[in-house]
């Protein structure tokens, strides 16, 4: 069982701003609960145990929103710890690579901009790093996900990854945003940043893929959004709320 997670929060989240509400994506609301609690709770809940979270844009207002918070998540045994990222106007890959030397692996990876259940992060944290370098979290109900379009598209063969993108044209599942990860993923984008200066976390994944390293594990029908525009905001509430899950 995996126990440490990393998460990334560096980012601008300038769509999701555009709603009026000018603060950093993590500290956005969905059902009265900002992303940032809901995802450190919920990995709390998979039986993670220390948090790492990588900060850049408005890092303060972030910081001052764990300290607050700590007592809280204290209660339920998860320790938030954060790590500066500098370049965090790069690509998320950067934000990545502030884990190396920081967070021992394996870890849980996660995006701070996802809600989902309890049951997604629990299945990385049992995923098998002997069979594979990294774990990524699918939905194959491809034709019900909200916003097909802003998704980031998978391409698998016997559970392992062929292909990641938004734009590659076949493809048979969705990328949740939660992944199981080892060192390897670190070393390849240590290798695309020093190659040109910058990297994505798909530029890893791609890496991975092509040593058939990559594998990804089915979240069956569990509830996971992506929330990075008020519109996904508002849908994400009203599922929450259809479901009974806005605590």
């Amino acid at each position: 069982m995996i126990r440490r997670a990393l998460i990334l929060a560096a980012g601008f989240g300038s769509r999701l701003r555009e709603g009026g509400v000018d603060l950093p994506k993590p500290l956005q609301r969905v059902a009265g609960e900002t992303l940032l609690h809901r995802t450190v709770t919920t990995l709390a809940a998979a039986g993670v145990t220390d948090v790492w979270v990588v900060v850049g844009f408005r890092a303060e207002l972030i910081e001052a929103e764990i300290a607050a918070e700590r007592g809280r998540w204290d209660a339920v045994g998860v320790r938030v710890h954060t790590i500066p990222n500098p370049d965090y106007a790069k690509s998320n890959g950067v934000s990545v690579l502030c884990a190396r030397g920081v967070v021992p692996g394996p870890f849980l990876l996660s995006m701070s901009d996802h809600v989902y259940d309890v049951s997604v992060a629990r299945l990385a944290a049992e995923a098998d790093m002997d069979a594979g370098d990294l774990w990524l979290c699918v939905d194959r109900r491809v034709d019900e996900v909200y916003d097909p379009d802003d998704a980031t598209k998978v391409k698998t063969e016997d559970g392992r990854i062929v292909d990641i993108g938004k734009t590659i044209p076949v493809y048979d599942c969705i990328d949740c945003g939660v992944f199981a990860v080892g060192d390897a993923l670190l070393t390849s984008l240590q290798a695309e940043r020093d190659r040109r200066g910058d990297c994505s976390l798909s530029d890893g994944v791609r890496h991975l893929a092509a040593s058939g390293r990559a594998r990804v594990v089915d979240i069956g029908d569990a509830f996971w959004q992506d929330v990075d525009t008020p519109e996904a905001q508002q849908r994400a509430e009203r599922e929450l709320a259809r479901l009974g899950r806005l605590g």
